[in-house]
């Protein structure tokens, strides 16, 4: 890291901690690890967005801001003397280092594949051989990212299905259960696996699901406003046509709509 980048990091955590000193902001000083847990989600999510619309000024802005929440909540530690923003970065160039051991020792590795392996041999031998792969995983991500990510920790150590073909099967077979259910209860559950094994076979096509849902939620979200302006610019009350009527708006927005 170059000087003034430096100088630029001990600036805004000098910031923050004037924020959260006597002659500070209100808001700030109430602060606490667990008050920021929405504004953590909600600047996470932003900058995914600011990824999705790959646009750099507003990336830069997002990640700003997420930086943010990270060194305020290093402060609030320090503050409690539990931990500050220097141990957190030497916490994370210690783990760096030692999980790269193809770059900073001698392992020699071939591929990204040979690293993610060594990777995960590294990872092993940092818990206790009691701690189940899985415990690691935070349960407060959301659903479909927490099922990819448990999914592809069990197939490194061979639980997984030999090839697509039988994710294929599998999901015909929820499909099937999903269609024999007779209440709500069994429903949800035979939803739930069907979402899990799509992820599955998202996880085997190298698709990223939680990214795949929201690019429709935005095509769906964009060919639906322009059914909107048709109507407006015809007269017309979506509300009050046909379903038939509404698809073949659909149908003429997809047209103006094609990506």
């Amino acid at each position: 890291m170059a000087q003034g980048e430096i100088q630029e990091f001990t600036y805004l955590v000098d910031i923050i901690a004037k924020l959260r000193g006597p002659e500070g902001c209100p808001w700030d000083k109430e602060q606490t690890h667990s008050s920021l847990k929405e504004f953590l989600l909600q600047e996470t999510y932003e900058v995914l967005d600011a990824l999705d619309e790959g646009k750099d000024s507003k990336l830069q802005e997002e990640l700003g801001d997420l930086l943010l929440q990270i060194v305020l909540h290093a402060q609030i530690a320090a503050e409690a003397g539990q931990f500050d923003i220097k141990d957190v970065i030497n916490d994370i160039n210690t783990k760096l280092i030692r999980r790269h051991p193809h770059v900073f020792k001698d392992t020699k590795v071939s591929s990204a594949d040979e690293v993610i392996r060594n990777w995960e041999k590294i990872k092993k031998t940092e818990r206790h051989p009691e701690t189940s792969i899985l415990a690691s995983v935070p349960k407060q991500m959301p659903a479909l990212a927490y099922s990819q990510e448990i999914q592809r920790r069990v197939a490194q150590i061979g639980f997984d299905w030999e090839n697509i073909d039988g994710v294929i099967d599998k999901l015909v077979e929820e499909v099937k259960e999903y269609k024999e259910t007779e209440n709500k209860t069994e429903r949800e559950d035979e939803f739930g696996d069907l979402l899990f094994t799509l992820v599955n076979i998202a996880r085997r096509v190298e698709i990223e699901p939680e990214v795949a849902l929201r690019q429709a939620n935005r095509k769906f979200l964009t060919r639906f406003s322009s059914m909107e302006k048709l109507c407006y610019e015809r007269g017309l009350e979506l509300g009050k046509l046909s379903f038939d009527q509404q698809n073949q708006l659909w149908e003429e927005a997809k047209k103006l709509n094609k990506s």
